[in-house]
């Protein structure tokens, strides 16, 4: 499934790149002390880095940043027994011969903390819990074999009165505003194109391939139907909101930060019927891009029950030019409410069929929402 994001991360140790945001946003609501200490920590991995002579060396430089960042930032943080849990990690780290061997047990670290959503990576690399994802027999043969072909966005009208948005994972490494909008843009064009040549009767956002990635492009896309307002937010451990991500005048704001922007052309589509399907494999940023829809007018959720990574990750520095994503938050819809698992208004089960759309079980089911009366 590669490597997900629930969100945009934020970076607390280093300068933006792969799947982060600039370092004014890190730790949220924590002040500019907490920004200068990320700042010299930051500097602290590299300088110990550098020092780090024997294999032994590597390890504790290492996995001494690694327990830092999540004593410091992990969700479950306090739920967890450090001084147990550290001692038995260093004890195990003893056993290695080498650095690149002893980064085996930091999926026996995620596992003693339940870090289900966490992730070390560095280029293709990735030290991650394996996902809990469902039994082939679980999907549709139709589903598998579209699956198979890596679908890519897909916008076109299905029988002259629908849209259809096929809205998959979109996951790329600068995240800088310009970037995001050079990637969001296209996307909404298409969109709004068809928009101004049809005269629609719905609209259909199909997620069931989406897997994740940066959600920042799918929701700007998807500005027309979202509208100007609140679309999903940040909660802590107790479920209390921290945090705001709202649309305006296509504009991707992250509280009062603006993080980026498509040009948005014509009139909004906020109160259209919009049909969001989801699948079993819709996860982190594709369940936040349902999310999004939730509290929404005039829609309604079909599919599947959704992979369940509502969680919000951070991403951190680690020595060797490895990164961490680092699970800082709970999802939550535009009202505040968290979701384990999204599950549609109107359960379908292996209703796919992507050869002939009017065919999806799924698609009747939205179709049917069309055509009732307001």
């Amino acid at each position: 499934m590669g490597h997900r994001f629930g969100g945009r991360p934020f970076n607390i140790l280093s300068e933006s790149h792969e799947l982060n945001i600039d370092i004014e946003m890190i730790l949220r609501n924590k002040g500019k002390s907490i920004l200068i200490l990320f700042s010299i920590l930051g500097m602290s991995v590299h300088l110990n880095a550098q020092k780090a002579k024997t294999s032994q060396d590597s390890i504790n430089v290492f996995y001494n940043q690694l327990f830092f960042n999540l004593k410091k930032a992990y969700l479950l943080r306090k739920s967890v027994d450090w001084k147990s849990v550290e001692s038995d990690t260093k004890e195990n780290l003893k056993k290695y011969n080498s650095f690149k061997n002893s980064l085996d047990e930091i999926k026996v670290l995620f596992g003693k903390i339940d870090a289900t959503h966490c992730t070390v990576f560095k280029g293709n690399k990735r030290y991650s819990l394996a996902a809990n994802i469902p039994l082939g027999d679980q999907f549709s043969e139709q589903w598998k074999r579209k699956n198979s072909t890596k679908p890519g966005f897909e916008v076109k009208v299905i029988d002259g009165k629908y849209g259809y948005i096929l809205m998959p994972k979109i996951a790329y490494i600068d995240q800088t505003p310009e970037n995001t909008h050079k990637i969001a843009q296209p996307l909404y064009d298409q969109i709004t194109e068809l928009k101004a040549k049809n005269k629609l009767e719905g609209w259909i956002v199909d997620l069931r391939f989406n897997t994740g990635g940066n959600s920042e492009p799918m929701l700007l896309a998807l500005y027309d139907f979202l509208g100007n307002n609140v679309v999903w937010g940040s909660l802590d451990v107790n479920k209390k909101p921290t945090d705001k991500m709202k649309l305006s005048n296509g504009t991707y704001i992250y509280n009062s930060k603006k993080l980026s922007y498509i040009n948005p052309k014509g009139e909004l589509l906020d109160n259209a019927k919009v049909s969001v399907i989801t699948g079993l494999m819709t996860a982190s940023s594709g369940e936040i891009t349902a999310l999004a829809f939730r509290g929404r007018p005039n829609t309604l959720l079909i599919g599947e029950t959704t992979l369940g990574y509502t969680t919000g990750n951070m991403q951190v520095k680690l020595p060797f030019d490895f990164d961490m994503a680092l699970t800082s938050s709970y999802n939550s819809d535009r009202n505040g409410i968290y979701y384990e698992r999204i599950v549609p208004d109107i359960s379908v089960s292996k209703g796919d069929n992507f050869d002939d759309l009017l065919l999806d079980k799924n698609i009747q089911k939205a179709i049917k929402f069309f055509q009732k009366p307001n």
